[in-house]
């Protein structure tokens, strides 16, 4: 979700009035998903790298956390959509921590759509941590390193019980993932739009999911042998 501040910028504005408004987008997009029965939508919300900023924009990032999981917990869950924070929650406040814990909570049980918002994430964060945790599983179980798998590995990822994203949008002009669900986005089709983030609206969102429609997804195999499992299908 990029542009923020740049949008803020041109109008003259400080870089919080680009995260308040990119806010409100969050709030758009998240309702177009549920309307077009999208089953997940993961955003990435604040990157491990996000400490480098200037320590007063980061404080205000926080709080505008703070603020959105206040007020927007109850109309997710009436929404029927469940929250997930993903990310390293140590490093967060623990008044936001108890905050992010109540949200998932209350919205545990939904299932129209699953909003996964990546808090103090990274993705080599992500690969460690699950390797980590699968080599100590491969130990206790009297395995051998040796026979460490991808699926031991990617078992332990932070959306381990999410299918594998199918499209990746990056706002704002830049192409490339920003250390964003390196592993998950091996075979994810991408799309990348001028548009800044706070500017995106539900006419963008068509326009890439009419993109995304248009590509043909192989996964290793040919064009004839995806067309002939589709007409298999058919």
């Amino acid at each position: 979700m990029d542009g923020n501040g740049r949008w803020a910028y041109r109008r003259h504005l400080p870089r919080v009035a680009g995260h308040r408004r990119g806010a409100e987008i969050v709030r758009e997009m998240v309702q177009r998903c549920v309307d077009a029965q999208i089953a997940h939508l993961t955003l990435f919300a604040f990157s491990t790298e996000n400490w480098r900023r200037p320590p007063l924009e980061v404080r205000l990032l926080m709080n505008l956390f703070r603020l959105m999981l206040r007020r927007e917990a109850k109309k997710l869950h009436d929404n029927g959509v469940r929250l997930r924070i993903i990310g390293d929650q140590s490093h967060l406040a623990a008044d936001l921590q108890t905050l992010i814990r109540d949200a998932e909570s209350l919205t545990a049980g939904n299932r129209r759509l699953t909003l996964n918002l990546a808090v103090n994430y990274g993705g080599r964060w992500d690969i460690a941590r699950a390797s980590k945790r699968a080599a100590a599983k491969c130990l206790q179980a009297g395995r051998s390193l040796d026979a460490l798998s991808e699926e031991d590995i990617a078992a332990e990822l932070c959306l381990a019980d999410s299918p594998e994203p199918d499209l990746l949008i990056r706002t704002g002009g830049e192409e490339r993932i920003s250390n964003f669900l390196v592993w998950q986005l091996a075979y994810t089709e991408f799309y990348f739009t001028e548009t800044l983030w706070p500017d995106f609206d539900g006419n963008a969102l068509d326009l890439a999911l009419k993109s995304f429609a248009q590509r043909q997804r192989r996964f290793g195999r040919t064009g004839d042998q995806v067309q002939e499992d589709a007409c298999a299908s058919d």
